[in-house]
């Protein structure tokens, strides 16, 4: 692999202030919100993505 991918905004608040955060990999701040979050890449569907055939979101 070659380098980590880095999010472009805050999950929380959407501001783009962001630093990585020393707690470990995919750990990031937010400067904005002072806010704490973890990414993490947890693997491939095995049935894929599916289009519901109304067009719509399924509630």
């Amino acid at each position: 692999m070659s380098e980590r991918a880095a999010p472009f905004y805050c999950p929380y608040c959407g501001d783009e202030d962001l630093r990585p955060s020393e707690e470990g990999h995919g750990a990031w701040e937010c400067a904005a919100c002072n806010r704490a979050f973890q990414l993490k890449f947890l693997g491939l569907l095995a049935r894929g993505l599916r289009q519901n055939e109304a067009g719509g979101e399924q509630i």
